[in-house]
């Protein structure tokens, strides 16, 4: 990987990839791979993107992407064991029902209100036209705020804001794994030894003539093709400018704006007090509530997630409020005498990075087809990859990992067939 302060190491290449994320690094391997011609252009001085591993008190911590989801059919997952991370396959809190928030009466009571929702939902998506998800809540339904508080995790945004039709298009297995060292950690492994220009902050496509110019802010690189890996708010606002403009791809992308969803670290004395791999909702009556995976891997930890407004209105608030937060819910559960226990280690704030601006994408009413037009190249030179480009596994790594592979491979064809036409 090259040094952030280094020059651009060439002027022209056959195929530049804009981003070091999962679907960034996912490209760049298929690229290596087939021995092209390629250099990545990273804005941050690190990749991995929205995958990030941080060491605090002597453990890994995920700040971003945390779970391999789906993890029996994950690409990640071979990929993460062949470079010789762990893999920790324990249940899910969510899914092995270690729930601290409810009697077994409750549990019982909110799966099937969770199941009705989905069923409601799945069947909606059939019929009539696209509409918010919140039409699929019960009326007067006891678990409403839960169940739209959940939406904030899963889509880093409220029910009335998330598309029907594109909720009802997410594919899951249910069978979620973690990554002992960090899943944060294992991307960015998978990115290592590739041709990396970090610090360098794309600012214009121009794709008007018989070569694409790329314009960053270390240098201009030419290129027969580029695939762009950037999240949806920044093609939306513009902040790579395309020559000529691509009116198409602005729209599709600003259908698919980036929910968020932030994470706090709390450092937990005596831990033995509380069961292992077990979850807590902060509260079960509302939307704005965090919810608390307790002890993690076994660690003297309690992992806090955030989603959509609260998560917004906390970031705003600044990084210490997320603690506040989370620590008087805690403390709502196991009385006043927790709060000394309990202390910050780490917390994320994804819509002030100016490289994110949010988590993940989740399509707004009407604009469940948005991820197939992101997804389609321009003219065979410009291709599009992401979590956002994702059908069905959207919001995850593994989605931004496929697409960037198909992003790499039609890049590739569209080359082969240049050089056979020359």
């Amino acid at each position: 990987m090259l040094k952030p302060e280094s020059a651009l190491p060439r002027g022209e290449v056959d195929i530049v990839v804009v981003g070091a994320g999962a679907a960034g690094i996912a490209a760049a391997r298929r690229l290596a791979d087939a021995g092209a011609d390629f250099l990545v252009l990273e804005a941050r001085s690190r990749i991995g993107g929205r995958s990030w591993t941080v060491e605090r008190e002597g453990f890994p911590l995920d700040l971003g992407c945390g779970w391999l989801h789906s993890a029996d059919r994950n690409p990640w997952s071979a990929i993460v064991e062949k470079a010789g991370f762990t893999i920790d396959r324990t249940p899910a809190p969510w899914t092995a029902g270690h729930d601290l928030s409810f009697s077994e009466a409750e549990r019982r009571d909110f799966r099937a209100a969770f199941t009705a929702f989905y069923a409601r939902l799945d069947r909606a998506a059939e019929e009539g036209e696209d509409q918010p998800a919140s039409v699929c809540l019960a009326a007067g339904g006891r678990w409403n705020g839960l169940l739209d508080a959940i939406s904030t995790y899963s889509n880093g945004a409220e029910l009335d804001r998330v598309s029907i039709r594109d909720a009802a298009q997410y594919s899951d297995d249910d069978v979620n794994w973690r990554v002992v060292e960090g899943y944060g950690t294992a991307i960015a492994a998978h990115g290592a030894g590739l041709p990396v220009a970090l610090d360098c902050a794309v600012t214009r496509i121009d794709h008007a003539g018989a070569s694409v110019r790329i314009e960053s802010s270390r240098g201009t690189v030419v290129a027969k093709a580029v695939i762009v890996t950037l999240p949806t708010n920044l093609i939306a606002e513009e902040a790579v400018r395309f020559v000529p403009a691509l009116p198409g791809k602005i729209e599709a992308a600003a259908g698919l704006p980036l929910g968020l969803a932030d994470k706090v670290l709390l450092a937990l004395d005596h831990p033995e007090t509380v069961p292992a791999e077990t979850r807590l909702f902060g509260r079960t009556d509302r939307t704005g509530t965090g919810a608390y995976h307790f002890r993690p891997f076994g660690r003297p930890l309690i992992e806090g997630f955030f989603g959509g407004e609260l998560a917004r209105t906390l970031e705003r608030e600044g990084g210490a409020a997320f603690a506040e937060f989370a620590i008087e819910e805690i403390a709502g559960h196991f009385g006043a005498n927790v709060r000394a226990r309990l202390r910050p280690v780490a917390v994320s704030g994804w819509a002030r990075d100016p490289h994110a601006q949010g988590s993940y994408a989740y399509a707004v009413p009407g604009k469940a087809g948005a991820r197939s037009v992101l997804a389609q190249p321009v003219n065979e030179r410009l291709f599009f990859a992401g979590e956002a480009c994702s059908a069905e596994s959207f919001s995850t790594a593994h989605g931004a990992y496929e697409t960037g592979v198909k992003a790499a491979e039609r890049a590739l064809a569209a080359l082969g067939r240049q050089r056979i036409a020359g």
